[in-house]
């Protein structure tokens, strides 16, 4: 899954360019951009830890390995990671901003996907797309070795001993 065709598809439906195509963005486009957008960031992340710990290219890396490790990322635990303020103010200040929207997204996600009383302006979500598309392009340009680290951090289980 491509973050950017996410973050496209996002953008999209938050100003009424897709879904009805017409007029203002009903909530359900606007609710279906945030989605979007949160899914973008969460690809990006099981991106990056597939293309820095297995291979970013076809070429150098076998396939299967770079899926498995693609789908190994799970919500809840990269959550509860980017939530752990301890470890991720150790990590360059891209990373943490990526980290702090992350936990954000999956909140906001929840709300628009199953809140039936939630309800978002136009211009607050294409913000939010805005502000998403901005902190996965610096997360990217981050150095590789911190996020690498960082992915290690958010897809393996710390074990004690």
């Amino acid at each position: 899954m491509d973050p950017d065709d996410l973050l496209r598809i996002a953008e999209g439906l938050a100003r009424g360019a897709l879904g009805s195509g017409v007029g203002r963005p009903r909530q359900a486009e606007l609710r279906r951009a945030i989605s979007a957008a949160c899914y973008a960031m969460f690809h990006a992340l099981a991106r990056c830890g597939a293309d820095l710990l297995v291979g970013a290219t076809r070429a150098s890396r076998s396939q299967p390995a770079w899926h498995q490790v693609y789908r190994a990322l799970e919500h809840g635990h990269a959550r509860n990671q980017c939530n752990n303020r301890a470890i991720v103010s150790r990590f360059p200040q891209s990373v943490q901003n990526f980290a702090e929207l992350f936990t954000e997204m999956q909140r906001l996600r929840q709300s628009a996907d199953y809140d039936p009383a939630s309800s978002f302006s136009r211009a607050y979500v294409i913000n939010l797309v805005s502000e998403t598309t901005r902190a996965i392009a610096r997360f990217n340009a981050a150095d590789a070795r911190e996020r690498r680290a960082f992915a290690v951090f958010v897809l393996f289980r710390l074990r004690a001993g």
